[in-house]
């Protein structure tokens, strides 16, 4: 059981890791930690989820573009966004070469 966010977080990786640190679907709460090497969305592609998430940056850098602003927000260690639901949003880009370890929380999720 992991009981510290940073443990196990791996050095390199060619896919992104996701690990559920907590989910109560009668509360509709999930909390996840999402560790990063450079990857971002596919090109076109927009997240359109039906419940609420809010992000944030605990190492590394990432960049959040949504869909009806022109530019991406970049998000360093300690900065975090509200995502509401069917906000449709998209990961421009993470930092390469290094682990971007986001905190995750899925809210107004349906049981």
């Amino acid at each position: 059981m992991l009981t510290n966010v940073f443990s196990g977080v791996p050095s390199n990786e060619s896919e992104e890791r996701f690990v559920d640190l907590l989910a109560r679907s009668r509360e509709g709460v999930r909390i996840e930690r999402i560790v990063s090497f450079g990857q971002a969305s596919p090109a076109g592609f927009w997240y359109d989820q039906p419940h609420g998430e809010w992000v944030l940056v605990l190492v590394g850098e990432a960049r959040v573009r949504f869909e009806d602003e022109a530019d991406a927000r970049t998000l360093r260690p300690g900065d975090f966004l509200n995502i509401p639901a069917h906000r449709r949003h998209r990961v421009d880009w993470t930092l390469p070469g290094a682990p971007t370890v986001w905190l995750a929380v899925h809210y107004g999720l349906t049981p």
